[in-house]
């Protein structure tokens, strides 16, 4: 079966089928027309940006962050350069083993947060995955995870370097909270079931059964629902 994508050396990707292309949910959702990768999105991933070719050397980076785990599929590795006097990020590098919507979503994350002299740590920090996809000129709903890797280890690294330099108050923890005591299932579960493509509560229910045995969590879980789905899908 011929692929859409095909993986470029440097890093490893999942196959890209023409019949995953071509299915009927795969919609650009700024033209709203039957789905074809943009031009931006091809080039950030057949040439990818601040792709780190060799393994960092100590003493190079000022942060370090990884996402993912080679079970589910996709890793992402972020390493930092921060000039600690103005907070600007001043490099970004990255590797992953991921799709080719990952290897151009980190890609051009990295490009954003560095470009014109770097952000500032505080700036960069509100980059959403929306503007992730906006940049690459959309991505497929069933890719949107891919934009939100990018931002996890994008914070996973930058809470590396607040630890390490001491600023522990700027440290952005992402605790997990119990919304079904009975099943212990966490509001990051139903983030999950969100990203995955769950989109009411009869969806997330299959996957997590969450609320069948405690009714009186559903009103949370419903909230939740709508408001994962609104900051990843708008």
């Amino acid at each position: 079966m011929a692929d859409e994508l095909s993986a470029p050396t440097h890093a490893a990707t999942k196959p890209i089928s023409t019949s995953d292309m071509q299915a009927a949910d795969v919609v650009n959702p700024h033209t709203r027309q039957k789905w074809a990768y943009t031009e931006t999105v091809k080039d950030h991933f057949f040439h990818p940006k601040n792709f780190l070719d060799e393994e960092p050397q100590p003493g190079q980076f000022d942060a370090q962050g990884t996402v993912g785990s080679p079970a589910c599929g996709d890793v992402l590795n972020f390493w930092l350069k921060i000039d600690q006097t103005t907070d600007q990020i001043k490099d970004l590098k990255w590797k992953t083993f991921g799709c080719g919507s990952a290897i151009a979503a980190t890609s051009v994350f990295s490009v954003m947060v560095t470009e014109n002299g770097g952000m500032k740590i505080d700036d960069a920090l509100k980059i959403k995955p929306q503007d992730i996809m906006m940049r690459l000129g959309g991505l497929p709903a069933r890719k949107i995870h891919c934009s939100v890797l990018a931002d996890k280890a994008f914070r996973k690294a930058v809470n590396n370097y607040f630890h390490a330099t001491g600023q522990h108050s700027r440290v952005e923890n992402e605790g997990a909270r119990v919304v079904d005591s009975r099943l212990n299932i966490t509001d990051k579960d139903i983030e999950e079931a969100v990203l995955e493509g769950a989109q009411n509560l009869e969806d997330v229910q299959k996957k997590l059964k969450v609320g069948v045995g405690d009714p009186e969590a559903i009103p949370e879980i419903e909230q939740l629902i709508r408001f994962y789905s609104e900051k990843y899908y708008g």
